[in-house]
């Protein structure tokens, strides 16, 4: 199989020869050989496992997102994903990561509510002025 995985910004990965696949769904896990039938999956944040006969297991931390498998091409578009072989170090690294988006995020929530808050006294002031 053919396999690629998605970012917003960039292709984080572009694997030929894959052999098999496993992704988590809302529905629980589920593996793709290269002859199973066409599908279209709903992904949860979790490991993304597939398997090369030069590589073996490798493991993918991925956000949610979409998986689709159209004949020989399997496409997953995810919001983030890190990677690794080796479990232990990949759990370290998405809980590195993760946290790091958290914090982000809790920024950007900061920043929207002194903007909103801002245009709300605005706002007022307007209304009053008229």
């Amino acid at each position: 199989m053919h396999l690629k995985i998605l970012l917003p910004s960039e292709v984080f990965a572009d694997k030929t020869g894959v052999l098999e696949i496993i992704a988590d769904t809302s529905d629980g896990s589920f593996g793709l050989l290269p002859h199973r039938l066409d599908c279209v999956a709903a992904l949860v944040p979790g490991i993304l496992t597939y398997r090369t006969k030069e590589e073996g297991d490798v493991y993918i931390a991925v956000d949610e997102g979409v998986l689709v498998k159209a004949g020989e091409d399997v496409l997953c578009s995810v919001r983030h994903a890190i990677g690794g072989t080796d479990l232990s170090s990949l759990h370290d690294a998405v809980k590195r990561q993760f946290l790091v988006f958290d914090q982000q995020e809790k920024a950007v929530r900061a920043a929207v509510a002194k903007m909103e808050s801002g245009f709300v006294g605005r706002f007022a002031e307007f209304q009053h002025e008229r």
